[in-house]
């Protein structure tokens, strides 16, 4: 881990290092995806959130510079709860959100209250959208690259729990079945 400058509000967050990232790169321009929105992957966000029952889903691709929302499924206007900010920027910072950190750790994240871990509290994502709640899990290639991560996030404090552990695991491998398959073949997801 390493540490960043402090924030403007005097927050010091730490994020991950990321020592995947030329072979993620690499990866992600071979498997095609990663650089842009893609309607399938809003589609698989917009199904996740629907499981998941939240205002919040996101197919991320960890690039670069930061990271790409390649699939999103989030209110037009922030729901009660969240912060004022309109909408969801499709390319944000590694510092924002929690999918750099379940890159990092290469398994399945669950925060039933982002407030109650210092490391998160401060992070961007809880003040701009107001997230409270967040489940995530690593999108982990054949060839053993974490590329990314799809998550489920919510305004209010939740309980994840064992169900929904597993749920955002199997749907992290059914996607990235769906990914390497759809390169395979050249074919759209």
């Amino acid at each position: 881990m390493s540490y960043d400058p402090p924030r403007p509000a005097g927050r010091l967050l730490l994020t991950p290092e990321d020592r995947e990232a030329p072979e993620r790169v690499r990866r992600l321009r071979l498997l095609g995806v990663g650089r842009h929105p893609d309607p399938a992957l809003d589609a698989f966000a917009d199904r996740l959130a629907d499981v998941a029952r939240t205002p919040y889903a996101m197919v991320n691709f960890l690039v670069e510079n930061g990271q790409v929302f390649a699939g999103l499924h989030a209110p037009r206007m922030p729901p009660a709860g969240a912060g004022t900010t309109p909408g969801f920027a499709r390319f944000q910072p590694r510092d924002h959100g929690f999918c750099p950190h379940v890159a990092a750790r290469r398994r399945a994240l669950a925060l039933e209250d982002v407030r109650d871990y210092p490391r998160f509290a401060g992070n961007p994502v809880v003040d701009t959208y107001g997230i409270r709640s967040y489940l995530g899990a690593p999108l982990i290639d054949s060839t053993g690259t974490v590329l990314g991560a799809v998550s489920a996030a919510d305004v209010t404090p939740r309980p994840w729990g064992r169900a929904g552990l597993e749920t955002i695991k199997a749907t992290a491998a059914e996607l990235m079945r769906r990914i390497e398959r759809s390169a395979g073949d050249g074919l759209p997801l």
